[in-house]
This record gives structure tokens, C-alpha cells and sequence, in this order.
């Protein structure tokens, strides 16, 4: 079997420089083993996925235990760590995910404005 090496935020955005759909999102979530607090952030940005951009992200799930060099790649020093490859520019959140909204919005996924307006 072989492992599919995933590229660093950079080469991920090299590699899809006018390739990809432009309304596409890429995301990387790292945890750390399966704790309590990593199934959360899992389900967490698994469910606001699928509330906003159904259809429309890959979500990669990377547990830094099993593939700590990914980590090391992506300079991730804290589980969990969301990192949003896709669209530019990359993003990252690292720690509690428990606020979807402030997520979205620290994401590039939705403004300020549409915020206020909900």
C-alpha cells in the first residue's frame, strides 16, 4: 500500500494555481490520537462543512501521532490545528473550535458583514 504524501500549504497552492474550482475549499484539521477533544473539533468542523459548504470542501484529518511529519511540514505545533489551504490566503485555527461562526469568519468563509447581518 502505498501513502499519498500531502503537499505543504505552499505546494498545495502551486500545484492548484488556476486548477481548482474556484469556490472549492480545502481544509486540514491535525489532532492528537482519538480524545475527547479531538472527535469535538472533528465533528465540529465536519458539521459546519456540511452546513456551508456542502458539496464544495475536502477535508483532510491528520492525526500528528500517527503522521507527525505532516506536522512538521505544515509547521503545526498545537493539536487541533484547522488549516485552510484552500482558497488562498491559507488560514489557520488552532485550539478550541467550538464558536462556527467566529470559525467562518477567521476562515475567509465569511465576512464580517454577513456576520452582523445574521
Amino acid at each position: 500500500m502505498t501513502e499519498k504524501r500531502l503537499g505543504t500549504v505552499n505546494e498545495v497552492l502551486v500545484e492548484a494555481d488556476g486548477k481548482s474550482e474556484p469556490d472549492r475549499c480545502v481544509l486540514r484539521l491535525y489532532v492528537a490520537g482519538a480524545t475527547p477533544r479531538s472527535q469535538g473539533a472533528i465533528r465540529t468542523v465536519k458539521g459546519m462543512c456540511e452546513k456551508h459548504l456542502a458539496g464544495r470542501y475536502d477535508l483532510e484529518v491528520i492525526d500528528v501521532y500517527q503522521q507527525p511529519e505532516l506536522a512538521g511540514d505544515e509547521q503545526v505545533v498545537a493539536a487541533p490545528t484547522l488549516v485552510k489551504v484552500l482558497p488562498p490566503p491559507a488560514r489557520r485555527i488552532i485550539g478550541d473550535m467550538a464558536d462556527e461562526e467566529r470559525m467562518l469568519v477567521r476562515l475567509d468563509l465569511q465576512s464580517r458583514k454577513e456576520k452582523a447581518r445574521k
